[in-house]
């Protein structure tokens, strides 16, 4: 059986949003080694300043910087029991 999907490309998006701000570095910098399609995707929502240049990382604008911190709490960040010692 064939099964088609259309692939949900905001939440791959945010995803990758969230990802960025796992490899912030100075300030508001991330390593760019993400896919070229979702980096113009996160360019066009103004997420990110252009992406095409010769550096390594991109920049986050103040918007994509605020939502990469929520995304990544939202979809990486586990809470913590603080009655539980040692974890």
């Amino acid at each position: 059986m064939i099964v088609l999907m259309d692939m949900d490309t905001d939440r791959i998006d945010e995803a990758v949003l969230g990802l960025l701000w796992l490899t912030l570095h100075d300030g508001r910098r991330a390593w760019k080694g993400h896919d070229w399609d979702v980096l113009d995707r996160l360019f066009e929502r103004g997420m990110i300043y252009d992406p095409v240049n010769k550096a390594k990382s991109v920049v986050l604008t103040d918007e994509g910087l605020a939502k990469a911190e929520e995304v990544f709490h939202a979809l990486f960040v586990r809470l913590r029991n603080p009655d539980v010692s040692g974890q």
